[in-house]
């Protein structure tokens, strides 16, 4: 097992922003339990040839673990059954995590740096704009602390080699999560989940616009709440 500090979360707030294009998945959102789940799952497959691309690989979370019922249950889990395969900060891209942050801002500052190698990466591209759904979170848990810790290599501006390796030790040893310090944000945390189960609850809040000029993200506008 990994000797680090270890941090007990209550009912703690946090934030998080999604590219809005992504609905939230009204299956997980339905039912009330893993057993409804089963059987409208089921049902669906049958005649909703859409399904598998919504929901995502179900076969990469354990149905128990997914906490069914909550609001905004859909959010929560996606992370885990749509897995981004170039990796994450503490995931090499074989398993899902949900990231999250302690203000809008810092949500803000993690997803504007790496929207904004997505956009430098596109050739040409001399403006655009993407609106990113704003979300308030509530979770608990058991989760490893390395806020004090200032190993380089875990919180290297872009190689993730170390940090992954780190996560996916924790993940294989069962552990809930992570404490760290935000990279974008000084004097920020974040957290990443390796399991949904104890997420509370997620809402939408607002929507955020975010405007590259060619060169950089010039700005983040707040344009809408949710009502």
């Amino acid at each position: 097992m990994v000797e680090n500090n270890v941090v007990q979360l209550a009912k703690q707030k946090s934030h998080r922003l999604i590219n809005s294009k992504f609905p939230p998945i009204s299956l997980f959102d339905d039912v009330a339990d893993a057993d409804e789940f089963e059987f409208l799952y089921d049902l669906q497959a049958r005649t909703n040839p859409r399904l598998l691309n919504e929901v995502g690989d179900i076969n990469l979370v354990s149905k128990e673990e997914i906490p069914f019922g909550i609001t905004g249950c859909s959010y929560a889990t996606a992370s885990f059954t749509h897995v981004n395969p170039n990796g994450s900060r503490f995931s090499d891209g074989s398993f899902g995590a949900l990231y999250m942050a302690d203000k809008i801002e810092t949500a803000i500052a993690e997803t504007r740096h790496h929207q904004s190698i997505y956009f430098t990466n596109i050739e040409g591209l001399a403006y655009d704009t993407i609106t990113m759904r704003g979300l308030s979170c509530c979770f608990s848990g058991e989760l490893i602390d390395i806020t004090n810790d200032c190993d380089e290599e875990i919180y290297h501006l872009s190689d993730y080699t170390a940090a992954q390796n780190f996560g996916s030790q924790l993940r294989k040893q069962g552990c809930e999560g992570i404490q760290y310090n935000s990279v974008r944000k000084k004097d920020a945390i974040c957290w990443i989940l390796l399991t949904p189960k104890n997420v509370i609850k997620i809402e939408q809040t607002a929507h955020y616009e975010f405007i590259w000029d060619g060169e950089k993200i010039a700005k983040v506008e707040k344009i809408a709440k949710i009502i």
